[in-house]
């Protein structure tokens, strides 16, 4: 019998769901304060839909993109919980009416604006065309050289804008399954 989408998960509900183990879930609530399971008599915690899309959120930008735990944190205290759900659920809507409210406030939205958020792969602007915002001019991103070739800002540009579809196909598939 399947439950509500609005019914409380317990923790190996969750850990089942996102393919991690249940102690990595006690571990990111030591890291992120923003996941708050309510917990009854003897500990057992109990995870709200909203505490569910959040973690998927984390999930996605940990194991998918290569943020580290501190470069989420950025990310949720810069952009909040729902812009960090929306992410994981590919929620443009949800995305672009934040960052409406954000560009309101005079406050940008960012997404690997810092060094140590991003672990794995080169630090380049996103183009804009993966999470719906972000500028798209490289001018200070320099010429890359691999072995006897370079490989220049347009061409880099478009080999990072392949690795976001990629990457949200990999996502995509991961639902499907």
């Amino acid at each position: 019998m399947e439950k509500s989408p609005d019914a409380f998960r317990t923790i190996s509900e969750v850990a089942d769901d996102l393919d991690l183990p249940q102690h990595v879930l006690r571990f990111w609530e030591t890291r992120f304060p923003q996941i708050r399971p309510m917990k009854r008599g003897g500990g057992r915690r109990y995870y709200r839909p909203e505490d569910v899309d959040l973690l998927k959120g984390i999930r996605h930008l940990l194991y998918d993109h290569g943020y580290t735990i501190k470069g989420v944190q950025k990310l949720l205290k810069t952009n909040g919980n729902k812009f960090v759900a929306a992410i994981a659920s590919g929620d443009l809507a949800t995305m672009e009416a934040i960052m409406a409210a954000n560009s309101e406030k005079h406050v940008e939205p960012k997404i690997a604006a810092e060094e140590d958020q991003i672990v794995g792969r080169p630090k380049v602007k996103p183009s804009g065309r993966f999470f719906g915002f972000g500028s798209s001019h490289d001018d200070d991103v320099p010429e890359v050289s691999v072995g006897k070739s370079s490989v220049g800002k347009e061409d880099r540009a478009l080999l990072q804008e392949a690795l976001f579809d990629l990457l949200e196909c990999k996502r995509l598939l991961d639902q499907v399954r």
